[in-house]
């Protein structure tokens, strides 16, 4: 298994992109720390993998606040003695006209999009500096690479600043011999960004030409799933990727609007 040993925190793991990689991580051997605002649900998916058989330990962590990060870094290093692996995946998205963008939603979306990573990565990287080892991977999207919509004013800018934050970091870490880098995924079929609706409304949300799994977008023709960014982030997280850093990498079935 490619993480033995190994002890990740995944941010935002209780459902989606941030479930799949926790889960994915957990059967690769590693000791998962599992967090959201709602520690129940954070503990159902410690039960699903203990379930399987990994190690795991949930946190109830709100990523813009420091306090609790900080409780969550200092918890983790309690139980687990270590920290090896960082996913900030913690996001939400308030998608609105321009003009009808309020403040309140503004923050909130850069709070936790963005300064949740500032949070989180500040607040592990020192024990990963002492260690002389670590592996942080940011979950930016394709809406922060270069395709503006103009209903995702606050969200689109909070994912270009965590691409431009994972090469800063990466430049800061590297001589540690810790890498940090960056997924932006395409559409992927998550609660957040393709609700359980009638297709009509999830067509209206998503502005595109889909029917069901198929988006005729992309190169590959389908909508992505949750385990093809926690394949990548499994890569990433491992020795395998021990050569790459600071880079952002769109994993995104090869969509025409950015190709």
């Amino acid at each position: 298994m490619k993480l033995n040993d190994k002890v990740a925190i995944v941010t935002g793991s209780t459902r989606g992109i941030g479930k799949a990689i926790a889960m994915k991580f957990a059967a690769e051997g590693a000791a998962v720390v599992v967090t959201a605002r709602h520690i129940e649900q954070a503990q159902q998916v410690v039960n699903e993998i203990k379930n399987q058989g990994g190690k795991a330990i949930a946190f109830k962590t709100d990523v813009a606040n420091r306090a609790d990060v900080h409780n969550l870094v200092k918890g983790t290093l309690e139980h687990f003695k270590s920290i090896h692996i960082l996913v900030n995946n913690a996001g939400i998205g308030r998608p609105a006209p321009f003009l009808e963008v309020t403040e309140e939603d503004w923050d909130a979306v850069i709070d936790v999009d963005l300064k949740g990573v500032f949070n989180c990565t500040q607040e592990v990287l020192g024990h990963m500096m002492k260690q002389q080892y670590g592996k942080v991977i940011n979950i930016s999207s394709v809406g922060g690479v270069g395709f503006p919509r103009t209903d995702s004013a606050s969200y689109g800018s909070a994912k270009a600043g965590v691409i431009m934050l994972t090469k800063i970091i990466a430049m800061a870490a590297g001589p540690y011999g810790i890498n940090v880098n960056c997924i932006a995924p395409g559409l992927i079929r998550t609660d957040m960004t393709y609700p359980q609706k009638a297709e009509t409304e999830a067509q209206k949300l998503i502005k595109a030409t889909v029917s069901g799994d198929k988006d005729e977008r992309t190169a590959l023709g389908r909508v992505g799933k949750p385990e093809d960014i926690a394949n990548l982030g499994l890569f990433l997280a491992s020795d395998d990727s021990s050569f790459i850093t600071g880079q952002t990498i769109c994993c995104d079935g090869g969509r025409h609007d950015r190709m």
